[in-house]
């Protein structure tokens, strides 16, 4: 019988149980999917923390690649042998098996490996919506990404790099500043070691930043819209830190007409076509070399756990893959 991670409350990474788990021929549409990398992102801790409510019990994950090994009734496009990934699952995952709707799947290239076609999808796609369509970053301009050294951040650095753009990144480390700058970021920060506003304005001789990519929340977010010049653009697309507190709009007209936006993947990718575009534009990005996927961790699926803690205490760079 195949297993799972599952999740019968909210709570610490101590919810996450290893069980069996039944899987019943796909229904129409779907496929069943034999597991071979997962991708572990902050979303998996926000479900299962309860930050983001789900429908209890749940198996979290929302990212992975693997082999058909079922069809169901009115597949077309898709037979049992073919490696696919999503990201846009929404949960699931973390399994050995799972049935899974053909729309949010899409084929994997032979040369691309389970690993990085687990860890590029949703974060891939992600990174594709923010410097592509939320803001479409163009050579010339400077950016700053918070967590630059973090799965998410090196894949934003190196394509933002790829565009042009002069990349300003926030670490927490020495050693994540030596990985962000490896992966195109120009000037990386050390947040505990220098007020990023002041580098910022120093870095811009004042002119500031026409957007700013907050993917920590609370604590970074006043002083990331004290880094943008007039009407810029704040994106913040994660609560790493912490939720970001209510705010006041008036706050945006006094610091100079100020935009701010909240945007979500499942958006941008609520049609397969819409999803198929982005994450075939984000392949492309890989396989022409612009953007490498570092995926710097892996744990066993059992060890889910240890990957939430880890990813929470901020002990890991790059993307984490968990392998059943």
């Amino acid at each position: 019988m195949p297993k799972a991670i599952v999740v019968d409350q909210a709570g610490s990474p101590s919810v996450l149980k290893w069980k069996d788990i039944e899987i019943v021929r796909p229904g129409k549409g779907e496929v069943t999917v034999r597991v071979k990398a997962i991708g572990v992102n902050f979303i998996d801790i926000y479900h299962r923390s309860g930050l983001y409510p789900v429908s209890m019990p749940f198996t979290p994950g929302g990212e992975m690649c693997g082999e058909i090994e079922a069809v169901g009734a009115g597949v077309h496009g898709f037979k049992i042998g073919d490696r696919v990934a999503t990201g846009t699952a929404g949960s699931g995952c973390y399994s050995e098996v799972l049935n899974i709707d053909t729309g949010k799947l899409i084929k994997v290239p032979r040369e691309i490996p389970n690993d990085i076609a687990a860890a590029m999808m949703l974060q891939g796609m992600t990174v594709q919506f923010l410097i592509r369509q939320v803001y479409k970053v163009k050579k010339g301009n400077t950016i700053l990404i918070h967590a630059a050294a973090g799965g998410v951040g090196l894949i934003l650095c190196q394509w933002a790099k790829h565009l042009g753009a002069t990349v300003i990144g926030t670490v927490g480390s020495p050693g994540k500043a030596r990985l962000a700058k490896a992966h195109g970021c120009d000037f990386p920060i050390i947040y505990s070691r220098e007020n990023f506003v002041d580098r910022v304005r120093k870095i811009t001789k004042g002119a500031m930043l026409p957007v700013v990519y907050d993917s920590i929340g609370k604590a970074t977010w006043p002083a990331s819209l004290d880094c943008l010049q007039q009407q810029g653009l704040f994106v913040t697309f994660g609560n790493a830190s912490g939720p970001i507190p209510p705010i006041e709009p008036a706050i945006l007209g006094q610091k100079g007409s100020l935009v701010m936006t909240r945007p979500t993947l499942f958006h941008f990718a609520d049609t397969p076509e819409k999803m198929r575009k982005m994450a075939t534009e984000v392949m492309k990005t890989i396989k022409a070399g612009a953007v490498k996927i570092e995926v710097n961790h892996k744990y066993s699926l059992r060890e889910a756990a240890r990957a939430h803690r880890d990813l929470a205490a901020r002990k890991t760079t790059g993307s984490i893959v968990l392998e059943p």
